[in-house]
């Protein structure tokens, strides 16, 4: 069983810490438990439960309402709220999703957030928070590795899906190569870089997870590419990082190298003149106009 701090119910939750005080002094909503120094600490139950008490809350029933209600007529009416379309509770939702394995509640959530915002407002807006979420259940060890598989694969299925629905530019369109270096598989951005760029009408070589080195290398001499697009969220030190794209300009001279990801920050002064930084979907949407 996991254990939260107020902060990572905060984050979590969307409630403000202050907040959730209130409610277990006014109305004694929850009572958590208490570390020898007198921290709070919170299952998981109580952050399903606050979920839950979001979910009602956000859609006009009072906090004063929630906390003399039975658990099975909470249950009954966040029910019905999951099964509206309203794109307002996503972010419920989709944590909700997560914790209970629903594979439903994530396909209809993330379907009508597509639908109303697209798949570029919906990955810019809701995605990435939702993941960054993840991450954080992760470091408390609050879900498990088969959650997080699932959800990673539901979402990628997803993004796979809308790249099949633009087709495929004509080949004498400018081309980029996309690609994952060797021992890093976390290729949702990726994939995400990969829809952005077939929606501007570049043609792609997407070539996925852990490439090694001389398959790509033989792949961009072969194909010349007009760009070659990476993500690096898997640690790496400097020095091995800044000799990768200097031993690449070395091997494939003339090509443009753009890259995105956690490593690419923390390490971009060093890289500086080897690759252009992406930043998010607007910064590399304006490095292709």
């Amino acid at each position: 069983m996991a254990e939260y701090k107020i902060k990572d119910i905060e984050i979590l939750t969307g409630i403000k810490a202050h907040t959730i005080r209130i409610w277990e002094k006014r109305y004694g909503m929850l009572i958590p438990e208490r570390t020898d120094t007198q921290i709070r600490t919170y299952s998981d139950a109580d952050l399903s439960f606050l979920l839950n008490v979001s979910l009602l809350n956000k859609n006009g029933v009072k906090i004063s309402k929630i906390a003399t209600m039975e658990t099975s007529a909470i249950h009954a009416l966040v029910t019905d709220i999951r099964l509206s379309p309203a794109i307002d509770n996503a972010e419920e939702k989709l944590i909700l999703a997560l914790l209970e394995l629903d594979e439903q509640l994530f396909r209809n959530t993330l379907n009508d957030l597509i639908h109303q915002k697209g798949l570029e407002n919906t990955f810019s807006e809701h995605l990435i928070p939702f993941l960054d979420r993840i991450g954080v259940m992760w470091l408390v060890n609050s879900i498990s590795a088969a959650q997080e598989h699932f959800i990673s694969n539901l979402i990628r299925q997803k993004v796979i899906t809308e790249i099949d629905k633009l087709g495929i530019p004509d080949k004498g369109a400018q081309s980029a190569l996309l690609f994952l270096p060797e021992h890093d598989w976390h290729e949702i951005g990726l994939l995400f870089y990969q829809y952005l760029l077939r929606s501007k009408g570049y043609y792609t070589y997407y070539l996925g997870q852990s490439l090694p080195y001389d398959s790509l290398v033989d792949c961009i001499q072969r194909l010349k590419p007009t760009v070659v697009l990476s993500s690096w969220l898997t640690a790496v030190d400097q020095s091995f990082i800044t000799n990768y794209f200097k031993q690449l300009q070395a091997d494939a001279p003339g090509v443009e190298f753009m890259a995105g990801g956690a490593q690419i920050h923390v390490h971009a002064e060093a890289l500086k003149g080897l690759i252009t930084e992406v930043k998010n979907a607007a910064s590399l949407l304006s490095l292709f106009k």
